[in-house]
């Protein structure tokens, strides 16, 4: 039965079977050395010309996928490679099988993969995922998520899973739209966060709620931006920003020093994740995700902070309307509808809301916020925002209504998995964190998406497509 090369270990004197892929070729004489890679890393194969097999591995190329089996045998002192687990032993190769042959890959396997161009490593993703930079960081970044999974399940939180079509309900960026065939001239919407699904389940009274959630939003890509992403989706009742804050720290904090120990933590004078309010990040950095690291040089050091005391609304000069800063179900800081009234028609752009982002070394990781759980308060913030009441009750009504049946005050937090994992793994973008992204320009090279569909399918759905004149 086949074993991982590390397991060869251990076997020294045993015959083992081995499988995996030709990692690299050497010829010494009439010697034949190969080294095999599966997921556990590599170990070298020894052929000799005693044995059945010989004319088959002296064929043998780059990336083929073989089987063998052989004696585990200790390398001569000499011959130890101490950069590799298996770098002890050596594989004395008895019997060899070819499971199937490979086309001369288009760049180098054994390499970093930085030098190649990028389109080369989208079209080819499949090969770029077996270099071992890109294996590592798809290995830690299971890890991560494994942590938070173990960390949350040991807290009483339940992992839900929320849907993936559903309402078009405008929440700060396009939304991908899905034609439905059963109802002509109707659409679903992908999510762009589960909000309101995560505040519905309060409403429903589990109280502790999580889940590994992906997100899609139709905004042009950049380095740390793509069309869908994955974020830690967080949502609690009967907590404050305080508390919020104060699970996400315990969580990040354990989280890097398991599995990131040798990174450098900068925390406050209480040992305590810093906390800084948005007018002063801005006053002092002119930013509201500052990079407050000592030595930014240093890739080593973590830096987090949580920046609080947001405003709630901001001009939006281009629609000539007050938005809100996070989302509309973000709670303003007044106690009721008067009071949120009487600030608003006063001075929009002065109320405070509940919302707090967590930074990383100059990134917004996460950003959170208590609801309001007030359904004539989500109404007023609605209307104040320039939404025609008929058409919130239209959009948003399904909210109102679950509202009026018994809401706890709730809030949450949601930090995105793509960029945390992007600088622990000292990464430039979040496309070497993803197994699959798109590009910068936001195609798939690899699967040639976008692309059209045939007209067939257009039928059914009752769609033609119209040019886009310049």
């Amino acid at each position: 039965m086949r074993i991982l090369n590390k397991e060869a270990v251990s076997r020294i004197g045993e015959e083992v079977e081995l499988k995996g892929w030709v990692h690299a070729r050497r010829d010494h004489g009439k010697l034949v050395f190969i080294d095999l890679r599966d997921r556990s890393g590599l170990i070298q194969l020894v052929f000799t010309p005693d044995i059945p097999d010989y004319d088959k591995a002296q064929s043998l190329r780059l990336e083929w996928v073989i089987g063998i089996k052989g004696t585990v045998a200790a390398r001569p002192e000499t011959m130890v490679n101490p950069e590799i687990e298996t770098g002890r032993i050596e594989i004395q190769v008895k019997e060899l099988e070819v499971i199937s042959e490979a086309k001369t890959p288009p760049f180098e396997i054994d390499t970093d993969g930085r030098d190649i161009s990028e389109d080369t490593r989208m079209k080819y993703r499949y090969l770029d995922l077996r270099q071992k930079r890109m294996a590592d960081n798809m290995r830690n970044r299971n890890k991560i998520i494994r942590y938070m999974r173990e960390y949350l399940a040991k807290k009483d939180f339940v992992e839900i899973e929320t849907p993936i079509i559903s309402k078009s309900t405008p929440e700060g960026a396009r939304d991908y739209l899905v034609p439905s065939r059963v109802y002509p001239g109707k659409f679903y919407a992908l999510p762009q966060s589960p909000q309101q699904y995560k505040q519905l389940l309060m409403v429903a009274g589990f109280e502790r709620y999580f889940q590994i959630a992906r997100c899609f939003r139709d905004e042009d890509s950049r380095g740390d931006r793509q069309p869908e992403f994955t974020q830690l989706d967080i949502e609690m009742s009967f907590v404050d920003e305080k508390e919020v804050m104060a699970l996400a720290e315990e969580l990040y904090l354990g989280l890097v020093a398991d599995l990131y120990p040798k990174k450098k933590v900068k925390l406050g004078p209480d040992g305590r994740i810093p906390v800084m309010t948005y007018k002063e990040a801005m006053e002092k950095y002119g930013s509201d995700k500052p990079d407050i690291r000592d030595n930014k040089n240093d890739p080593d050091e973590l830096a987090f902070l949580f920046v609080v005391d947001f405003p709630a609304f901001e001009w939006k000069e281009t629609e000539k309307r007050w938005d809100a800063v996070h989302h509309p179900f973000t709670q303003p800081k007044v106690k009721d509808v008067a009071e949120f009234k009487e600030m608003f028609a006063k001075d929009p752009a002065a109320i405070p809301a509940k919302q707090y982002d967590f930074v990383l070394n100059g990134y917004e990781i996460g950003g959170g916020s208590i609801r309001i759980h007030d359904p004539e308060l989500l109404e007023a913030v609605f209307e104040a925002m320039g939404n025609d009441p008929e058409i919130v009750r239209e959009r948003f009504g399904h909210m109102l209504e679950a509202f009026r049946y018994g809401v706890p005050p709730h809030g949450g937090i949601a930090p995105g998995i793509d960029r945390f994992v992007m600088v622990m793994q000292n990464e430039p973008n979040i496309r070497e964190v993803i197994a699959f992204p798109k590009t910068g320009d936001g195609r798939d090279l690899m699967m040639d998406a976008p692309s059209e569909v045939d007209k067939s399918q257009l039928d059914e759905l009752g769609f033609e497509i119209k040019k886009k004149t310049k």
